[in-house]
């Protein structure tokens, strides 16, 4: 009956730690709080804007945009920044005492919170079941989602108490009790349940209450004078069998000699050393190396390895269980700390925009023109279908589409634009026009996790609406009339959705073509790939969408939208360019293949 699934990892330096895993139970729990706690921002802010909304009308339209933004950002970032920047916990995780990390045990990166969390997208299918998450999370024997699975991230149990070092009393280790009732494997497994009862689910907990119960009812003696039922006798035998493994512990030392004293003395030994430690690893894991002198940073690897070497030791002694958990959480602080991405020197923000992100599409241009394709093609099918057959439009389109195209050639001899907004509201319109765009590109980001089918329809779709509505307005007369109110933005909304699209169909690839890569690993190699495509998209899509909200919808001239429109053209150009150049100079990223590479 074993209670928990672990996590191996093996360190640098040869010593294997092996962590506890975060179950449906603890993971559910944390969601509910930081569910609640995304709900409290929210209308908090809802409030807040509101009061300020009612001072002037320009001030609600920029409270309101702001608004927008703030929510979209709350609900978007809220788990990605607490995870990338809080050390795999966010306040949830952290009052259930669980976190993520890495598949190798070092802390999340930001790109993998940003992959795990985007990816939720599909997880909570069905809304709001969140059914594959815990499916996913139930059945896998590394309780990963989809999210973990894209990522390479996993969820552990990080509770403060793992850092208490179990030492045993001295009055219990001599009190003469006895034999031991249960043998070693039902005193561990006992050991074990009675440690974690106030963390399990109410069913999960009287169900192995029960199934113990029912393996250790034969070892009570007839001697027994303590509780025979339930949750109170396991607690009753598990006191009592500790206090006799310590009394036999306490014999043989005092009669066969040695052996059983030395762990004793080892734990006596070492642990104002390893406490020493433990609280040096937490501090360097919380605030990372750069804070250490060259001095320092030389004292705590060399303390780092005589901890490592303290618990491979310990494992040949025999000593109490307890300590080697405690050893094990205090060795793996400090490997995170240590090889942790906190010391890593982190590259300015002018070279991911200007290097890092450019590259990354450069790599995988082939891709990216793939999505273009499977937009531009339903997109061209649309407009055709609807110049060939107008009625059919009452069938895609949606009617407030079909009345703006039946409205628009009064609007033009008015000499109005598609869709003008009063000058007060176009904060409020470039706002919400950035969130939906946003949410579109990550869709088709997280979607290519169905094996590239989502991101696929998606593409479809978008371009196929887009084409029949071009379509309608051409019926009308009105194609030149509605390419004035796209040319603005559409460059930079365009080169956005391909290049989330191709983020997609990368993660696709990786899972029907992973080439000479494990299925999982190529889905971690090209989600990183994919994850700075989608960044670049989400750069393109904020510029797109301030340019839609405040210029497209106003009635500026069609001559400026156009240039406009001309001076994003030379804006892509120039980070094609700028990508060329990057990837011609590093030929091959550290761990990410050419997109367009044969298999």
């Amino acid at each position: 009956m074993e209670l928990t699934r672990r996590l191996t990892v093996e360190t640098p330096e040869h010593v294997v730690l092996r962590i506890e895993l975060a179950g449906v139970g603890s993971r559910i729990a944390a969601a509910l709080y930081d569910g609640a706690a995304i709900l409290g921002l929210t209308i908090l802010c809802a409030v807040a804007f509101s009061v300020l909304g009612a001072s002037a009308p320009w001030l609600g339209s920029w409270a309101g945009a702001v608004l927008f933004l703030l929510w979209f950002a709350i609900l978007w970032g809220y788990f990605t920044l607490f995870e990338a920047l809080g050390g795999g916990r966010t306040p949830g995780k952290r009052r259930v005492g669980i976190r993520v990390v890495m598949d190798t045990g070092h802390p999340i990166t930001l790109p993998a919170a940003l992959i795990r969390n985007l990816i939720r997208l599909v997880d909570v299918q069905p809304f709001p079941t969140h059914g594959i998450a815990l499916l996913s999370v139930a059945f896998k024997h590394d309780n990963k989602r989809l999210g973990d699975i894209v990522a390479g991230t996993i969820v552990v149990r990080d509770r403060p108490a793992d850092l208490a070092l179990a030492i045993a009393e001295e009055g219990d280790a001599t009190v003469d009790s006895g034999p031991p009732l249960l043998d070693d494997d039902e005193f561990l497994l006992l050991d074990r349940l009675v440690a974690r009862l106030d963390d399990l689910e109410p069913d999960v907990r009287r169900r192995l209450v029960r199934q113990m119960t029912g393996r250790i009812a034969g070892r009570l003696p007839e001697t027994w004078t303590g509780p025979t039922k339930g949750e109170s006798l396991l607690v009753a035998l598990h006191r009592s069998d500790l206090q006799r493994r310590r009394a036999k512990a306490a014999s043989r030392r005092t009669n066969e000699g040695i052996a059983a004293g030395t762990a004793q003395r080892f734990v006596a030994l070492r642990q104002a050393r390893w406490e020493t430690f433990r609280q040096q690893a937490l501090r360097c894991e919380r605030d990372g190396l750069r804070r250490l002198s060259g001095g320092e940073l030389i004292a705590f690897a060399g303390a780092y390895r005589a901890v490592a070497a303290d618990l491979a030791r310990a494992r040949t002694y025999g000593v109490d269980h307890r300590v080697l958990a405690y050893l094990e959480r205090i060795v793996g602080a400090g490997h995170n700390a240590l090889y942790g991405a906190r010391g890593i020197r982190r590259p300015s923000a002018r070279g991911v925009l200007l290097g890092t992100l450019p590259a990354a599409a450069y790599r995988a241009r082939s891709v990216v023109v793939l999505s273009c394709l499977l937009f531009l093609f339903p997109g061209l099918a649309g407009y055709v279908l609807v110049r060939e057959r107008p009625e059919i439009v009452q069938e895609i389109l949606p009617a407030e589409m079909i009345a703006r195209a039946e409205a628009g050639e009064y609007r033009r001899a008015e000499g109005r634009g598609y869709a003008e907004a009063p000058s007060p509201y176009l904060p409020l319109v470039a706002s919400s026009i950035i969130t939906n765009n946003v949410q579109v590109a990550f869709g088709a980001f997280a979607f290519g996790v169905t094996a590239g089918v989502g991101t696929v329809a998606l593409l479809a779709f978008n371009g196929l609406f887009f084409g029949a509505v071009l379509g309608l307005f051409a019926n009308y007369g009105l194609a030149t009339w509605i390419l004035t109110f796209v040319a603005g933005h559409g460059v930079l909304e365009l080169s956005a959705i391909f290049l989330a699209g191709a983020g997609g169909l990368l993660i696709g690839r990786a899972i029907l073509a992973p080439g000479d890569l494990a299925r999982r690993d190529a889905l971690v190699v090209f989600g990183r790939q994919a994850i700075q495509l989608l960044a670049l998209a989400t750069i393109l899509l904020f510029l797109a969408g301030t340019i839609e909200g405040l210029l497209s919808a106003s009635g500026a001239p069609a001559t400026f939208k156009l240039g406009v429109s001309a001076a994003s053209l030379v804006l892509i150009g120039l980070l094609y360019l700028a990508g060329r150049g990057v990837a011609r100079a590093r030929p091959t990223s550290p761990d990410v293949p050419e997109a367009g590479a044969a298999d």
